[in-house]
């Protein structure tokens, strides 16, 4: 059982920079690939950033690329979701989820996927 928990959410003005943090307990995160989603209210959870076990294999959706960079830190299992240039956004809950897997370089894009889910964190963008 992993058990997760997002911090790092806030407040931030349209151009500035957060940096959400996931820890993990339970199990070390050495065999599970990670990923990013947000939810606004009354829409889906999308998948936002994806790491494979080894950190070598890193994806993002189209509208974060180049600003959201996903990162993961094994000794202090944690990991990370760095956003820059934050657009003006309807809120959004960012949640982080782990998922074994045994390719070292696989990432997936699909919340089904995940097993593992954490409370997630607000994050509010203004104008």
């Amino acid at each position: 059982q992993v058990q997760l928990v997002e911090s790092g959410g806030g407040f931030v003005q349209a151009g500035g920079s957060l940096r959400l943090s996931c820890a993990a307990s339970g199990r070390t995160l050495t065999n599970y690939a990670m990923g990013w989603f947000r939810q606004a209210p009354g829409k889906e959870r999308d998948f936002v950033a994806a790491i494979s076990r080894s950190g070598g294999n890193t994806q993002y959706t189209d509208s974060v690329k180049g600003r959201f960079f996903i990162s993961r830190d094994d000794a202090k299992n944690t990991v990370y979701l760095q956003m820059d240039s934050l657009n003006p956004e309807h809120p959004a809950v960012y949640y982080c989820a782990a998922r074994e897997a045994f390719p070292r370089d696989e990432v997936s894009l699909f919340s089904s996927s995940y097993r593992y889910w954490g409370q997630g964190t607000q994050v509010t963008v203004s104008s």
